[in-house]
């Protein structure tokens, strides 16, 4: 009689002579398992097998396959957590930057390298939570809760793809890390002699700016002479160097009054920029960017992070600073001031408040000012 679909059969494969035909308990070989999924194009059989030591434990696991085949998956036991995460990089990330994806590429190596062979369909949450701590013992909380976060969207992946039942990585919180390093802010005496140090450095107008508006180093990378007008003293903030080329939220995209020492750093600037243009000649390439390299080309963060670097060495305040710590002291330079949560979120573009108030809650202060006469008001002296 032949067996329909979804039907199963439970029989003891020998490996040697049968010892016991009626119950095989001393029998060498095991116990399979073969439930039948009908015929694919060419008429041929499909069947999904399983493997036990014992006749029991065969009939669990044949219960299991057919609970995953009428819930609609199709697992396949030589597929790996490796497997899902090779092709969630590949064609879950779509649209996504290179840079974000060799980034979560980087972040879920320790976790691949532990557990990256395990068959995804036989993968538990302990397998996650044993990786995850292993990682938590030498990387930070914020890397660990990125690495879960990876894991958990190319497993995702695979469910939607009907390769695996449930997605056991959403079962698992991420442990706590080792502290990372926090972001500091500028005092006002660092800060000006930042500005004063900086006036020597082709990047003057860029961390001058920087730091008297708070805008996102890859949003000042991306900016453009036609978004800034000296005259009327403003900068329109709607681009980045992000894939999309847009700034990170929508409440990003704004135009900000420029204080008058950034008016007067990008007048020099402008004009340190035309002198450049001189000097290229025909090697000129003009994206009209306001920070461009000596033949107007973009600038790379790498070049960024070194002459920033070299600047504070300069003002006397080492060199472990990095150019987004101009922003965080922008905003801590603002509280201090007394400017409310609120009125610092827009002027740096924050999606929320709240944004500004977690990670800046111990310098705010809830009193409501302005903003680009307090920068004034701090920096009038430091020219």
């Amino acid at each position: 009689m032949k067996r329909g679909q979804g039907e199963a059969s439970i029989h003891f494969e020998h490996d040697a002579p049968c010892r016991d035909p009626q119950d095989h308990r001393h029998c060498s070989g095991r116990w399979r398992g073969v439930i039948s999924l009908g015929f694919g194009p060419g008429g041929k059989r499909i069947r999904k097998a399983v493997s036990a030591r014992t006749k029991t434990e065969a009939r669990e696991k044949v219960r299991a396959l057919r609970e995953e085949v009428d819930a609609g998956v199709t697992p396949r036991a030589a597929y790996t957590l490796a497997d899902a995460v090779d092709a969630w990089l590949a064609q879950g990330l779509s649209g996504r930057s290179e840079k974000t994806i060799t980034m979560n590429r980087y972040m879920l190596q320790p976790v691949v390298g532990m557990i990256g062979q395990r068959p995804l369909r036989k993968l538990t949450a302990a397998d996650i939570r044993a990786a995850l701590e292993a990682m938590a013992a030498t990387r930070s909380t914020r890397t660990v809760a990125l690495a879960h976060n990876a894991l958990e969207r190319a497993i995702r992946h695979a469910e939607a793809g009907d390769l695996v039942r449930r997605n056991v990585a959403s079962l698992v919180r991420p442990p706590q890390g080792q502290q990372g390093r926090p972001s500091r802010s500028l005092t006002v005496g660092q800060a000006a002699a930042v500005l004063k140090a900086a006036a020597n450095y082709r990047t003057s107008a860029h961390i001058v700016l920087s730091l008297t508006t708070g805008i996102r180093t890859e949003e000042a990378r991306a900016l453009r002479w036609e978004r800034v007008d000296l005259e009327a003293k403003t900068v329109a903030v709607w681009r980045s160097v992000r894939s999309h080329g847009d700034v990170k939220t929508s409440k990003s995209r704004r135009t900000l009054r420029l204080p008058g020492a950034a008016v007067d750093a990008l007048r020099m600037h402008r004009e340190r920029q035309a002198d450049d243009r001189l000097r290229a000649g025909e090697l000129w390439r003009d994206h009209d960017l306001v920070f461009a390299t000596s033949l107007g080309g973009p600038l790379d963060a790498g070049n960024v992070r070194r002459s920033f670097r070299a600047v504070c060495k300069a003002a006397g305040i080492g060199e472990a600073w990095t150019p987004r710590e101009l922003r965080t002291s922008f905003v801590s330079l603002m509280s201090h001031q007394g400017i409310s949560n609120e009125e610092i979120a827009r002027l740096v573009g924050h999606s929320s408040s709240r944004t500004t108030e977690v990670i800046y809650r111990k310098e705010l202060r809830p009193v409501i000012a302005t903003g680009a006469e307090v920068m004034d008001d701090l920096f009038r002296d430091a020219g």
